[in-house]
Protein backbone atom coordinates (compact mmCIF):
# COMPACT_ATOMS: atom_id res chain seq x y z
CA UNK A 1 0.00 0.00 0.00
CA UNK A 2 1.48 3.33 -0.84
CA UNK A 3 1.56 5.85 0.97
CA UNK A 4 -1.92 8.16 -1.15
CA UNK A 5 -3.58 4.53 -0.50
CA UNK A 6 -2.87 4.85 3.39
CA UNK A 7 -4.04 8.65 3.54
CA UNK A 8 -7.39 7.95 1.45
CA UNK A 9 -8.11 4.73 4.04
CA UNK A 10 -7.40 6.90 6.92
CA UNK A 11 -9.56 9.59 5.78
CA UNK A 12 -12.34 6.93 4.73
CA UNK A 13 -12.05 5.72 8.34
CA UNK A 14 -11.93 8.92 9.93
CA UNK A 15 -15.67 10.11 8.25
CA UNK A 16 -16.63 6.77 9.26
CA UNK A 17 -15.97 7.37 12.92
CA UNK A 18 -16.99 10.94 12.79
CA UNK A 19 -20.68 9.76 10.81
CA UNK A 20 -20.83 6.87 13.61
CA UNK A 21 -20.58 9.56 16.45
CA UNK A 22 -22.95 11.98 14.89
CA UNK A 23 -25.53 9.14 14.60
CA UNK A 24 -24.62 8.21 18.14
CA UNK A 25 -25.45 11.56 19.66
CA UNK A 26 -28.50 12.59 17.45
CA UNK A 27 -29.55 9.59 18.88
CA UNK A 28 -29.10 10.09 22.36
CA UNK A 29 -30.17 13.66 22.17
CA UNK A 30 -33.28 12.68 20.67
CA UNK A 31 -34.48 10.45 23.14
CA UNK A 32 -33.99 13.44 25.86
CA UNK A 33 -37.71 14.55 27.28
CA UNK A 34 -37.73 18.05 27.08
CA UNK A 35 -37.64 20.16 30.29
CA UNK A 36 -40.05 22.18 30.35
CA UNK A 37 -43.54 20.32 31.20
CA UNK A 38 -46.78 21.64 29.34
CA UNK A 39 -49.33 23.47 31.32
CA UNK A 40 -52.22 21.75 32.21
CA UNK A 41 -55.41 23.72 32.07
CA UNK A 42 -57.14 22.62 35.58
CA UNK A 43 -61.05 22.98 36.18
CA UNK A 44 -62.52 23.28 39.14
CA UNK A 45 -65.98 21.24 40.47
CA UNK A 46 -68.38 24.52 39.34
CA UNK A 47 -67.18 25.10 35.95
CA UNK A 48 -67.08 21.37 35.19
CA UNK A 49 -71.04 21.39 33.99
CA UNK A 50 -71.91 24.49 33.33
CA UNK A 51 -72.32 26.42 30.08
CA UNK A 52 -71.14 30.05 29.11
CA UNK A 53 -74.88 31.00 29.66
CA UNK A 54 -74.81 29.71 33.03
CA UNK A 55 -77.10 26.68 32.83
CA UNK A 56 -75.93 23.21 33.38
CA UNK A 57 -75.20 20.07 31.03
CA UNK A 58 -75.46 16.38 31.74
CA UNK A 59 -71.79 15.48 29.77
CA UNK A 60 -71.43 12.40 28.25
CA UNK A 61 -69.30 10.55 30.70
CA UNK A 62 -66.78 7.80 29.64
CA UNK A 63 -63.90 5.67 30.82
CA UNK A 64 -61.15 4.08 28.53
CA UNK A 65 -58.87 1.60 28.86
CA UNK A 66 -55.20 1.82 27.37
CA UNK A 67 -53.10 -1.10 27.45
CA UNK A 68 -49.22 -0.52 28.00
CA UNK A 69 -46.59 -2.70 27.31
CA UNK A 70 -43.43 -1.12 29.31
CA UNK A 71 -41.67 -4.26 29.19
CA UNK A 72 -41.90 -7.51 27.17
CA UNK A 73 -40.46 -10.90 26.82
CA UNK A 74 -37.57 -11.50 24.91
CA UNK A 75 -36.79 -14.93 23.88
CA UNK A 76 -37.65 -16.43 27.55
CA UNK A 77 -40.06 -15.74 30.08
CA UNK A 78 -36.70 -14.46 32.27
CA UNK A 79 -35.54 -12.44 29.68
CA UNK A 80 -37.37 -8.71 29.49
CA UNK A 81 -36.74 -5.82 27.29
CA UNK A 82 -37.62 -2.49 28.53
CA UNK A 83 -39.67 -0.11 26.46
CA UNK A 84 -40.34 3.86 26.64
CA UNK A 85 -43.97 4.10 26.65
CA UNK A 86 -46.19 7.62 25.77
CA UNK A 87 -49.78 7.30 26.09
CA UNK A 88 -51.38 10.47 23.61
CA UNK A 89 -54.63 11.81 24.74
CA UNK A 90 -55.77 13.93 21.66
CA UNK A 91 -59.09 15.77 21.19
CA UNK A 92 -59.90 15.47 17.72
CA UNK A 93 -62.50 17.92 17.31
CA UNK A 94 -62.36 21.21 15.56
CA UNK A 95 -65.09 22.89 18.05
CA UNK A 96 -65.26 21.23 21.32
CA UNK A 97 -63.33 21.00 24.44
CA UNK A 98 -62.28 17.46 25.97
CA UNK A 99 -62.52 17.01 29.51
CA UNK A 100 -60.50 14.72 31.90
CA UNK A 101 -61.17 13.44 35.82
CA UNK A 102 -58.79 10.79 35.65
CA UNK A 103 -55.59 9.34 34.19
CA UNK A 104 -54.28 6.57 36.36
CA UNK A 105 -51.51 3.72 35.51
CA UNK A 106 -52.12 0.37 37.02
CA UNK A 107 -49.32 -2.68 36.57
CA UNK A 108 -49.76 -5.95 35.45
CA UNK A 109 -51.41 -7.31 38.78
CA UNK A 110 -54.42 -4.69 39.12
CA UNK A 111 -52.68 -2.30 41.31
CA UNK A 112 -52.62 1.34 40.99
CA UNK A 113 -49.19 2.90 40.67
CA UNK A 114 -49.93 6.35 40.22
CA UNK A 115 -52.67 9.03 39.50
CA UNK A 116 -51.38 11.26 37.13
CA UNK A 117 -53.91 14.35 37.58
CA UNK A 118 -55.82 15.36 40.88
CA UNK A 119 -58.44 18.02 39.70
CA UNK A 120 -60.18 17.80 36.07
CA UNK A 121 -58.41 19.03 33.06
CA UNK A 122 -59.62 20.19 29.63
CA UNK A 123 -58.06 19.96 26.29
CA UNK A 124 -59.21 22.43 23.77
CA UNK A 125 -60.05 21.71 20.41
CA UNK A 126 -57.36 19.92 18.32
CA UNK A 127 -55.39 20.03 21.77
CA UNK A 128 -53.28 16.91 22.69
CA UNK A 129 -51.40 15.72 25.81
CA UNK A 130 -48.49 13.10 26.74
CA UNK A 131 -47.66 11.05 29.78
CA UNK A 132 -44.10 9.05 29.45
CA UNK A 133 -43.55 6.02 31.11
CA UNK A 134 -39.79 5.93 31.03
CA UNK A 135 -37.75 2.83 30.11
CA UNK A 136 -35.99 2.29 33.57
CA UNK A 137 -39.81 2.54 35.22
CA UNK A 138 -40.57 -1.12 35.60
CA UNK A 139 -43.57 -0.70 37.51
CA UNK A 140 -46.01 -1.21 35.16
CA UNK A 141 -44.72 -4.96 33.71
CA UNK A 142 -45.84 -6.58 30.29
CA UNK A 143 -49.65 -5.71 31.34
CA UNK A 144 -49.73 -2.33 32.20
CA UNK A 145 -52.63 0.03 31.58
CA UNK A 146 -53.96 3.08 31.72
CA UNK A 147 -57.99 4.17 33.02
CA UNK A 148 -58.94 7.23 31.74
CA UNK A 149 -62.36 8.83 32.48
CA UNK A 150 -63.22 11.93 30.31
CA UNK A 151 -66.21 13.55 28.93
CA UNK A 152 -67.91 16.35 26.90
CA UNK A 153 -71.10 17.84 26.29
CA UNK A 154 -71.23 16.84 22.84
CA UNK A 155 -70.55 13.54 21.42
CA UNK A 156 -66.95 13.60 20.73
CA UNK A 157 -64.43 11.06 19.37
CA UNK A 158 -61.22 11.51 21.20
CA UNK A 159 -58.12 9.31 20.15
CA UNK A 160 -56.07 7.49 23.32
CA UNK A 161 -53.40 5.61 22.19
CA UNK A 162 -50.03 4.58 23.36
CA UNK A 163 -46.61 4.37 21.42
CA UNK A 164 -43.99 1.87 23.00
CA UNK A 165 -40.46 2.16 21.95
CA UNK A 166 -37.22 -0.03 22.65
CA UNK A 167 -34.26 -1.92 20.94
CA UNK A 168 -32.59 -5.31 20.57
CA UNK A 169 -29.40 -4.71 20.26
CA UNK A 170 -28.60 -2.59 16.81
CA UNK A 171 -32.61 -3.04 15.93
CA UNK A 172 -35.08 -0.43 16.96
CA UNK A 173 -38.79 -0.60 16.52
CA UNK A 174 -42.16 0.67 18.10
CA UNK A 175 -45.48 -0.33 18.71
CA UNK A 176 -49.02 1.42 19.36
CA UNK A 177 -52.04 0.59 20.88
CA UNK A 178 -55.44 1.67 20.89
CA UNK A 179 -57.65 2.56 24.10
CA UNK A 180 -60.85 0.92 24.24
CA UNK A 181 -64.21 1.95 25.83
CA UNK A 182 -65.50 0.08 29.31
CA UNK A 183 -68.21 0.50 31.73
CA UNK A 184 -67.65 3.85 33.70
CA UNK A 185 -66.52 2.87 37.29
CA UNK A 186 -65.11 -0.81 36.21
CA UNK A 187 -60.75 -0.46 36.30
Amino acid sequence: MNTYDKGNFFIEKSVRVIASIILLVTIVASCKRPTEEKPVKVLDEHTLNRRVDGTTVDPLIKQVYVPIYSDIYNQTRDTRTLLTATLSIRNTSLKDSLFITTIDYYNTGGDLVRSYIDQAIYLRPMESIDYVIEQQDTSGGSGANFIIDWYSKRQLNPLFQAVMVGGLGAQAFSFTTEGIDVEVGQP
